[in-house]
């Protein structure tokens, strides 16, 4: 979710009307798991009050004293603070691997040009054979796109190939993953392309083929992180130590008439306790969901939106937006020249104000 995109979320301001939101919330991901706490919880805590007799109620509170000091046997927040910062280096990484064809579209309109068919469909066709890798990739790694283009077919029907290519592709037996196979289309192209003087010289060559490169690296470090995931022992391990001490805290935490502590605000409801397992939960939550960016979680990345993003960009800066639509220069829209004013002081709305504003939204 892209908290700037809302409307009424001003995130300049303040962090509290983010507190309100349920779309990938905190409230969201563990509400289940706090709910199988507070029930067994208050159970526990009703028989403890109204079924026990003396004897029965001093030996429950044994079990709560041995429970409470193993609460205290495990170092939690830094087993969970440790794996999080692994999964959020990864993911963070995953984000910046994400690969972009613009770069390489700018480089080969500077070194293709013209603006007649066959110029058009050499950089159309070019930059599509870029994009397929992609979408092969992006198929093999992510469900949403998955489920969209379940077959070949479905990526020419979506436009990413032709059918020629579908069939040149299926024609190619190998026991490995072939995303890079229209990568060595685009090389040939462009090298035929070269032989025919459709570049304007061979340094313009080696940048193209720079930057496909580079394209086709980032498809390989995409690709890699979901073929090598995080140790599964690892994850085993945070699992474990989250999920036994909630069942720890069910009689760890509870009111005992012999108890050590003075504080009678959690009698009944265990605030603080219940405030400790959302931070603990929502840890071990935020690693489950980025671990593994690429599937139909709300943060997930919407690799289906940056393929047809890439499709237009393509469309838009190969086939239409030419040289001949280039605006002309004019020193007279230039910055500063006269009739253009600039404001000094720009009005700015109190704080106050603006977390007023967003919560009359809500």
């Amino acid at each position: 979710m892209n908290l700037k995109k809302k409307p009424g979320l001003d995130l300049s301001g303040s962090f509290i009307s983010l507190l309100w939101r349920w779309r990938g919330s905190l409230y969201k991901l563990c509400y289940k798991e706090l709910i199988c706490f507070l029930v067994p919880f208050g159970i526990v805590s009703v028989i403890y009050r109204q079924a026990l007799n003396s004897e029965q109620k001093s030996l429950f509170e044994q079990v709560v004293r041995y429970c409470d000091r193993y609460l205290n046997m495990i170092p939690l927040s830094f087993i969970l603070g440790f794996y999080v910062t692994i999964i959020a280096t990864r993911w963070w990484q995953q984000c910046m691997a994400l690969p972009w064809p613009d770069r390489l579209m700018l480089t080969i309109a500077m070194y293709i040009p013209g603006c007649d068919k066959e110029s058009k469909l050499l950089r159309k066709t070019l930059m599509q054979n870029c994009n397929l890798m992609a979408v092969l990739v992006f198929r093999s790694i992510s469900e949403s796109v998955r489920t969209r283009l379940k077959s070949l077919e479905d990526v020419v029907n979506a436009g990413f190939m032709t059918y020629a290519e579908m069939e040149t592709f299926k024609a190619v037996e190998a026991d490995v993953n072939l995303y890079w196979l229209p990568g060595l289309w685009f090389s040939h192209r462009l090298r035929e392309a070269q032989a025919r003087g459709r570049i304007i010289d061979s340094y313009g060559a080696q940048l193209i083929m720079k930057e496909l490169l580079e394209f086709r690296s980032k498809c390989g470090i995409l690709w890699s992180y979901d073929w090598v995931s995080i140790p599964l022992v690892y994850t085993q391990v945070v699992t474990l130590s989250t999920y036994s001490f909630v069942i720890a805290c069910i009689f760890g935490r509870q009111y005992t008439d012999n108890g050590s502590t003075d504080i009678s605000i959690d009698v009944y409801f265990p605030l603080w306790t219940v405030l400790q397992i959302l931070f603990y939960m929502g840890l071990l939550k935020v690693a489950e969901h980025m671990i593994n960016p690429y599937g139909e979680d709300d943060e997930d990345f919407d690799l289906s939106y940056l393929l047809n993003r890439h499709s237009e960009v393509i469309n838009l800066g190969t086939n239409i937006l030419t040289s001949d639509r280039c605006p002309p220069m004019e020193d007279e829209n230039l910055r500063g020249a006269p009739g253009m004013h600039t404001p000094k002081n720009l009005d700015r709305t109190s704080l106050k104000h603006r977390f007023s504003q967003t919560l009359t939204g809500l």
